[in-house]
């Protein structure tokens, strides 16, 4: 099986081609300098593969909110062009999505692939095109929906992920505030990338996924935990999303379910406090 990954210098992309390298899987990395999603003549004529993963995005979200115009070419138009090349070729279609395309649903538990999108965002709202894009192009797709990565790599244009921000932020100012009516589902990008390549190799059928760590948290429990873990002598007090104005909403709950995913590759997804156990190990925080 031939993969080709889209995207693979970012934080997701970067732990799939080392956990491919791992697996020995047949992988070809696919960066900008190869072909640019933003470049609408761009021709993925010359790569061959069985397998194509998106792993590229526009993720800035205020910036997405200020000028929309690359994250609708990005994030939605590269999506539908790359899944019209893979019906082309017969090939599976794997979208990395993301949670943001909710936050606007009434629902407040943990989200099914079953509930409507109801993004409140520029950002969610051209994801949640570039899903509907991808699968009327090509009916062979599958939607990975990851939510609130950190990875080794960090998130490429934002300068690391947020365990290593409260990390510095904790050490430097010994005191943070951080918003605790906003809940999300905290994954690792290792965890999630495990995921995605046990859905290709199970075959899993066309549809949507919730890949993500089990559990649910605050942005606030998140940093209390990584405060907590990596021993920073430093307090995390709750705010209110009012008092942390951005150009672009947040979803207030965007925790996902990942009961359907658990079931097609056949074990459990670790928890998210496990995961970011492993992940300041890796780093040398503890």
């Amino acid at each position: 099986m031939r993969i080709a990954l889209f995207g693979a210098n970012g934080q997701l992309g970067s732990d799939l081609v080392a956990l491919a390298g791992r697996r020995g899987l047949d992988l070809t990395p696919v960066t900008r300098d190869r072909i640019d999603a933003a470049d609408e003549t761009a021709s993925f004529e010359g790569l061959d593969f069985d397998v194509a993963i998106n792993c590229v995005a526009v993720t800035r979200v205020d910036d997405c909110e200020k000028d929309p115009a690359p994250a609708v070419a990005i994030n939605a138009h590269f999506s539908g062009r790359l899944a019209k090349a893979c019906a082309a070729r017969g090939a599976r279609l794997v979208q990395v999505s993301t949670d943001y395309v909710y936050g606007g649903q009434a629902e407040r538990e943990p989200l099914s692939e079953t509930v409507g999108r109801a993004p409140v965002n520029v950002y969610g709202a051209t994801k949640a095109l570039g899903e509907d894009l991808a699968r009327l192009e090509h009916a062979d797709v599958v939607v990975a929906r990851v939510a609130s990565l950190f990875g080794v790599a960090g998130a490429s244009g934002k300068g690391g992920n947020f365990v290593e921000t409260m990390i510095r932020l904790g050490k430097e100012r010994g005191r943070l505030t951080v918003v605790d009516d906003q809940v999300m589902s905290p994954t690792a990008s290792w965890d999630a990338g495990e995921a995605i390549l046990d859905l290709i190799a199970a075959r899993a059928p066309a549809g949507v996924y919730h890949v993500v760590n089990s559990g649910v948290a605050s942005w606030r429990d998140f940093a209390g935990e990584i405060i907590t873990r990596a021993g920073v002598p430093a307090e995390v007090l709750p705010i209110p999303t009012a008092r942390f104005p951005t150009p672009a909403r947040r979803p207030p709950y965007s925790a996902l379910s990942n009961a359907k995913l658990e079931a097609a590759i056949g074990r459990p997804m670790p928890s998210w406090t496990d995961a970011l156990a492993r992940y300041l190990a890796a780093k040398g925080h503890v």
